[in-house]
């Protein structure tokens, strides 16, 4: 018998747009000979599923439908988050499958938690020598002066939401002038604000997967952009290069893949995760660890499976049975 999956999207931020263009990626490519795939939707205010243009409720209790055209409950076995944010990304949803016994494609509530932090994850990872920015933590009660900011990290200065993603109330800030809007559009988007000071290199980013106990990383995708920075605009508006592999030598791409398995295992991260990297001086410093990326037609992971010679139906085909083995 076919197992349920659902390719959970949507989420509590600006990045539902980001993760709805994600589920159409993920929904692609599920192999739907061996699964039956259905779309769950989740907000604040409401949990949904769509079968064949229909809407129907999802039954929180035991994660499930009712499908008239059936006359039967459907139960789903299986997990495909994809939602940039909360609840998906910050381990909110994996506490809830946890508690139901319903294995998912992400990481877990603890590493997803400890990722979305991206000060706290950049500073937990600095402890065991990766290299980061420096930075600075605010929050809605921190009582701080925009001037002893200028003074620690300099400029410019990257100001964003602490928890958000897809470079939301991202902004590059190379005036003091410009420091305090810049601090409030990001409160803006979520509670809790990072600043870090700017280096100056070329972004990469690379991805990684384990089947059982084998860490995998991909082909690494180079990030040219004419934009100030990796901003939402060169992310999903197509102003960027992306080129994978990477025109780096094979000594700093084995480097890179290195230290993205070493991430991978040190925030306990599982499925499919990408870090992204920014080169400066012939040294990688770590930007962020993204433990549900982008899953679109034209997002990195599809270009570096592709680039690794693999076929991605088959690698999210490993993913889920690779979930199933291990209860």
């Amino acid at each position: 018998m076919k197992k349920n999956i659902a390719i959970v999207w949507g989420g509590y931020s600006s990045e539902m747009i980001v993760s709805e263009k994600s589920m159409a990626g993920i929904y692609s490519f599920i192999d739907k000979e061996k699964y039956n795939v259905y779309k769950v939707r989740l907000t604040r205010s409401n949990w949904t599923v769509t079968v064949n243009e229909n809407t129907y409720p999802v039954d929180k209790n035991d994660f499930s439908f009712y499908n008239p055209d059936i006359n039967e409950k459907v139960k789903f076995d299986f997990a495909y988050i994809i939602i940039h944010g909360s609840p998906g990304e910050d381990g909110r949803l994996q506490g809830y499958l946890d508690m139901l016994g319903i294995p998912y494609s992400a990481c877990g509530m603890m590493a997803a938690s400890l990722t979305m932090n991206k000060f706290v994850c950049n500073n937990f990872l600095k402890n065991f020598g990766i290299k980061v920015a420096d930075s600075l933590y605010l929050n809605k009660d921190t009582k701080y002066d925009i001037n002893d900011i200028a003074a620690k990290l300099g400029f410019p200065i990257f100001v964003k939401p602490n928890t958000g993603g897809s470079s939301f109330a991202t902004s590059k800030i190379k005036s003091l002038e410009q420091l305090q809007k810049a601090i409030d559009i990001a409160f803006g988007e979520t509670p809790e604000v990072i600043m870090e000071s700017f280096i100056s290199g070329q972004e990469f980013t690379c991805g990684c997967y384990k089947i059982k106990d084998e860490v995998t990383a991909l082909p690494i995708t180079e990030i040219v952009t004419p934009n100030e920075f990796f901003n939402y605009e060169a992310k999903y508006e197509g102003q960027v290069e992306e080129i994978t592999p990477a025109r780096i030598s094979d000594e700093m791409t084995k480097e890179i893949q290195r230290l993205t398995r070493r991430i991978y295992d040190l925030t306990g991260a599982k499925g499919i995760i990408r870090v992204d990297f920014i080169i400066s001086d012939s040294i990688p410093y770590l930007l962020e660890v993204n433990t549900v990326p982008g899953m679109t037609f034209t997002s990195f992971i599809p270009q570096q499976v592709a680039a690794a010679g693999l076929n991605i139906t088959d690698l999210l085909t490993e993913i889920i049975e690779n979930e199933f083995n291990a209860i």
